[in-house]
């Protein structure tokens, strides 16, 4: 008998520490057991295996068993490093690495009835015909499900059964997600450029490798040939992906290359399905891991790349505790098991970048798209002058000019617009009223197809109301345009195109963005309207022109980076035009044709805008000259609210008057989204010249302890709202 170390899988700092029990000598560090705690039963975390207790024995419970889905050692390990790093419970950090539903044992393996046949046919009389053709079909096609069998030979299964003909056994069977993803192993020549690549990221002794590449440039050949050369050391691979839009397309192309290797890991499978290919990569029958941010924790005991692609993508940061960087993960498990990281973008993160010509990541440059193919032509259009000529329309007459000659072509188009959606907000045109969410502080969109208002932070949905809640007026009014208007008008202006839109509102159903892209590449679609679902990482060789509605909208948001993404979202949209043989175009709308930083992306100059980009944030010592910090107070009143913020707040005013000199930002205020679902919201933000207060600050919010508010911390987080 031995005493293991046990996390209760209980997300509380009470318990956040190792209980002892004795177990079997079986029983190894990262399993998951059942144990008595307390007068309940809970399952844990094994840490550690040893012989000895500082406890007598006699003290000390026993383990009541071994559940399913060990961990393995690496991933305990790993998980304290997490713990530490974002200052959270380590069940939290445990929980990383396995599907939630099977912590709860809600999910096992799928298991079948199979029928084979098991005795002499000739036993069968000669009239029963039925019986006789059911034992010719097993005698033929060998094991067959039951069901199946039932459903063609109906009672003779019964029959045969009586007569001991049949034997009977359960079977696992896996649960496939995406079985129409099969791909062929399109195996292209590598270009100069891309053989240069390839051996710079081989050679490098850095385990970071930044593979700048304009889009089209054929990154993804360079990610497959790694993976590649991984598996034939006998290594597994990690490929993440920002968008689970992306993930199907990935998918097939390394399911051509990699076959039954290949794994899928993300938040739109089923619980069966994510249980079912958690399970192929633990037990090493599939060595590659495909998905999105979750993917970095997939279960592979031997990792020989991790592939990050689109790595300047906000949505590799986790908005929920733990809080982490999918990058800071990666690069843990990269140390752990001796192996490199490929991060690749057109459009890199300003901090990325500025590693890599500090030298800290080795940068690889793929400067040209393949075949020397010309970028797509960028005509910037002032929608100012359309408005004076009297266009109330989404589309200017150039856009529209060009959506008439691309299909008449039997090209297909692209256009994007990062609002979902009929309009933005319903409003009063007699008093001015605009329909807000009881829930959240924010303007309802209209939603059309369910002519309902509809919040996009909560999900609740509300009727459109007869009349003004405000002044009794009947006269509304919609500002904004969204992807449904979008589709509605093009409708209008082009009948017989084929219009396809993919934004969270089509995509929400089980493979209905892999549907949605499949139909396109099918060319079963004309053009193809979208959020920024359609802005990067696709790949259709028929689309010759882009278009791009409200260029400027994420311009202004009250968030540094507004800038930055802008200039990434219109780079990557457009280029996704002209990456075959015909040249491509984009057309971008805009209400400040004269906007820098439209210029830049216009230009495709990355370089020109990263040199001004950083210029502004070192003069301003923003990020990554600083470090962003904000602690949150999320609670049910707002008076409750505000309290506990004023505590948490006092606290950290003593840590602010110690170090002045590491601050160059501290202040509380509401938030401004003020309350999402019901729940008011306000800060203490925080910009630090210094990180080594940084402990201090998580001290404090952690130790903070209120019924009705939430109080936790952000580093530079994805989303200042």
């Amino acid at each position: 008998m031995k005493i293991c170390e046990v996390i209760v899988d209980i997300a509380h700092s009470d318990v956040d520490k190792i209980f002892e029990y004795i177990c079997e000598d079986t029983v190894k560090a990262g399993m998951r057991v059942t144990v008595p705690f307390g007068r309940r039963t809970e399952t844990g975390f094994v840490m550690r295996v040893k012989s000895e207790s500082v406890f007598e024995k006699s003290k000390l419970k026993q383990i009541y068993r071994v559940e399913e889905g060990s961990l393995p050692e690496e991933c305990v390990s790993l998980s304290q490093k997490i713990s530490a790093r974002y200052f959270c419970p380590l069940a939290l950090s445990l929980r990383l690495f396995l599907p939630a539903e099977m912590r709860s044992g809600k999910v096992h393996e799928k298991l079948i009835t199979i029928v084979s046949l098991s005795g002499d046919p000739a036993e069968i009389p000669p009239r029963a015909q039925k019986q006789r053709e059911l034992a010719d079909f097993l005698k033929e096609n060998g094991e067959t499900p039951a069901p199946l069998l039932r459903e063609r030979f109906g009672g003779a299964v019964n029959a045969l059964k009586e007569r001991g003909l049949l034997s009977f056994q359960e079977k696992s069977v896996l649960r496939e997600p995406y079985k129409r993803a099969e791909g062929e192993d399109v195996r292209p020549t590598l270009t100069e450029a891309q053989e240069r690549a390839l051996r710079e990221i081989e050679k490098t002794k850095k385990q970071v490798s930044l593979l700048f590449g304009v889009t089209g440039s054929g990154k993804t050949e360079i990610y497959l040939r790694l993976i590649e050369e991984s598996l034939q050391r006998g290594k597994g691979a990690i490929f993440l992906v920002p968008e689970i839009s992306l993930t199907p397309q990935m998918l097939r192309k390394l399911r051509g290359r990699f076959g039954n290797d290949v794994a899928i890991l993300h938040s739109r499978l089923s619980a069966g399905e994510r249980y079912d290919e958690w399970m192929r990569l633990r037990e090493g029958s599939a060595k590659i891991a495909v998905g999105a941010r979750s993917a970095v924790f997939a279960p592979i005991e031997e990792l020989g790349i991790i592939v990050i692609d689109e790595e300047h993508d906000g949505s590799y940061r986790q908005e929920s505790a733990p809080r982490y960087s999918t990058a800071e993960i990666a690069k843990l498990r990269a140390h752990y098991h001796n192996c490199k990281i490929v991060m690749g973008s057109a459009t890199p993160s300003v901090e990325s970048f500025r590693s890599a010509l500090a030298g800290e990541y080795q940068l690889v440059r793929l400067d040209e798209r393949i075949l020397k193919r010309p970028m797509p032509e960028v005509k910037i259009v002032d929608m100012r002058l359309e408005t004076r000529r009297g266009n109330p329309s989404p589309f200017s007459m150039h856009l529209r000019e060009s959506l008439r000659e691309c299909l008449k072509k039997g090209d297909q188009a692209i256009l994007f617009l990062n609002r979902r959606g009929y309009s933005q907000s319903l409003i009063c045109r007699d008093c001015g009223y605009a329909a807000k969410c009881e829930n959240c502080d924010v303007s309802l969109t209209y939603h059309s197809e369910e002519n309902c208002l509809k919040c996009h932070y909560c999900g609740t949905k509300y009727h459109v109301p007869r009349a003004c809640p405000e002044c009794g007026g009947l006269h509304f009014g919609y500002k904004g345009t969204g992807t449904q208007r979008v589709e509605k008008e093009l409708q209008t202006l082009f009948p017989s195109a084929r219009i396809l839109r993919l934004d969270n509102d089509t995509a929400s159903q089980k493979e209905g963005h892999y549907k949605i892209l499949s139909a396109f590449a099918r060319r079963e679609g004309d053009i193809l309207v979208g959020t920024q679902m359609v802005a990067k990482g696709h790949d259709f060789p028929h689309v010759t022109l882009v278009g791009i509605l409200d260029a400027d909208m994420s311009l202004h948001f009250s968030d540094y980076r507004s800038g930055e993404r802008t200039f990434q979202l219109v780079t990557q949209v457009g280029g996704r035009s002209g990456r075959a043989e015909s040249p491509g175009t984009v057309i971008l709308q805009t209400y400040e044709p004269e906007n820098y930083i439209l210029r830049f992306a216009a230009n495709y100059d990355f370089e020109g805008f990263y040199q001004n980009e950083i210029a502004i944030r070192e003069s301003m010592s923003f990020p990554p000259f600083s470090k962003i910090v904000r602690v949150m107070a999320v609670g049910e009143t707002e008076a409750e609210t505000i309290e506990a913020l004023r505590e948490v707040y006092g606290k950290l005013s003593l840590i602010y008057e110690k170090n002045r000199e590491k601050f160059l930002f501290f202040n509380r205020m509401r938030a401004p989204v003020g309350r999402i679902q019901r729940k008011y919201r306000f800060q203490v933000l925080m910009r630090l010249l210094d990180g080594s207060v940084l402990k201090d600050i998580y001290e404090v919010a952690t130790s903070a302890k209120f019924k009705n508010v939430l109080i936790y911390v952000e580093e530079n987080p994805a989303n200042l709202n």
